[in-house]
């Protein structure tokens, strides 16, 4: 299993923070333009473990090499079933460098929007300080 997989399922999030690159990429998929760097991608992942409930990891893909890998997932957003995939790719440190998020059906994908969207006021707060690994953690 990989580590950023043991992270997720563990629910913890410092692990998942130490496994991101400083210049990160984050692209949501309720949001057109993608997220540059490792604070507000922190923050992103700290309201999305709150808003997925039952998540599971269903398949791990990976790359021989190692740089590229996906994880399908399900869980429940509300009363919606929601499926996705994460897309990893690491840099030369092993870090994750670039971070997408694909999600169906369009029901799920449209109430995960509005989960994050009333979160987002937090997320933005919590990315913008000093300490904002520790701050969406501890939420």
């Amino acid at each position: 299993m990989h580590p950023f997989r043991k992270a997720v399922e563990d629910g913890d999030h410092a692990a998942v923070v130490d496994l991101l690159s400083e210049d990160v990429v984050f692209t949501s998929p309720v949001v057109f333009k993608p997220y540059a760097g490792k604070p507000i991608t922190s923050a992103i992942l700290g309201a999305v473990m709150q808003v997925f409930e039952d998540f599971r990891y269903v398949r791990e893909i990976a790359d021989p090499d190692g740089r590229d890998l996906a994880l399908v997932f399900e869980a429940r957003v509300g009363d919606r079933s929601i499926q996705g995939c994460d897309f990893l790719h690491f840099d030369e440190n092993g870090r994750i460098d670039d971070f997408t998020v694909m999600v169906r059906p369009l029901s799920a994908a449209q109430a995960l929007q509005v989960e994050m969207a009333a979160r987002f006021e937090a997320v933005s707060k919590a990315a913008s300080e000093p300490a904002s690994e520790e701050a969406a953690g501890a939420s």
